[in-house]
């Protein structure tokens, strides 16, 4: 009997992960639907149907984090993807002058330390040859941020928090793709390009199927795929 993969998607009850989710499960894998607000992560569920199961977590919870990676082992017992997709741009008390230091930790604590304690809480259950895939954006590209002309979103205001955290989201990824390249794990981080959501009030951009599609290769490929990289549909990201 064939083995069916089982995927951990944070952050999932709506939006890229929401369709990160969906992708998955139309592909025959077991889906883990990880949200913190139980009617949504129940709604989510029910509407995406089939071998869909709610995990409660909040990623900036330790003890969240630890029922989690408990509920996943005593009830499916490994992992084969884990896509941490949990994440927010916060506001603009972020910006240079504005005294950010408060802002920016709570950007920090989802899109970087929550991608920590998630990571090393699932690291048991990563089976050899497990795909971990970070959600990023080009924002955290420091050759795109440091362009003569400003890059591909010059008009975007200098911020200390989201870009930032996912410059270092990406260094991350480096780092775990560094540790567990000998197991057959591969690491990657993804952007999914400017994507329709309630983070830009569903301002214009990609639709999240499409947004998720990239993810979704990622975590899918085959075990000649890469490790240690930064992707969208166009292929690799400058870091």
């Amino acid at each position: 009997m064939a083995h069916t993969e089982i995927a951990l998607v944070t952050g999932a009850n709506k939006g890229i992960g929401f369709a990160i989710a969906g992708q998955l499960a139309a592909r025959g894998m077991t889906v883990l639907l990880g949200a913190r607000d139980r009617e949504r992560r129940a709604a989510a569920v029910a509407r995406l149907g089939g071998d869909v199961h709610g995990i409660a977590l909040d990623v900036t919870d330790a003890d969240s984090v630890k029922r989690a990676a408990e509920e996943v082992g005593g009830r499916f017992g490994e992992l084969d993807v884990l896509v941490n997709n949990a994440g927010i741009t916060g506001d603009f008390t972020q910006s240079p002058g504005s005294d950010p230091v408060e802002e920016v930790r709570r950007v920090f604590e989802v899109n970087f330390f929550g991608v920590i304690a998630v990571t090393e809480a699932m690291l048991p259950l990563l089976n050899p040859g497990a795909r971990v895939v970070n959600v990023s954006s080009s924002v955290g590209s420091l050759a795109d941020m440091t362009a003569p002309d400003g890059g591909h979103l010059a008009e975007m205001p200098a911020m200390l928090g989201y870009p930032v955290s996912k410059t270092a989201l990406n260094a991350l990824t480096a780092q775990y793709a560094k540790y567990l390249r000998d197991k057959g794990i591969r690491v990657n981080s993804v952007c999914p390009g400017y994507v329709a959501t309630d983070l830009n009030g569903h301002d214009g951009g990609r639709t999240p199927d499409q947004g998720a599609a990239i993810a979704v290769e990622l975590a899918t490929r085959n075990p000649d795929g890469p490790t240690a990289g930064f992707f969208d549909d166009g292929g690799r990201v400058a870091w």
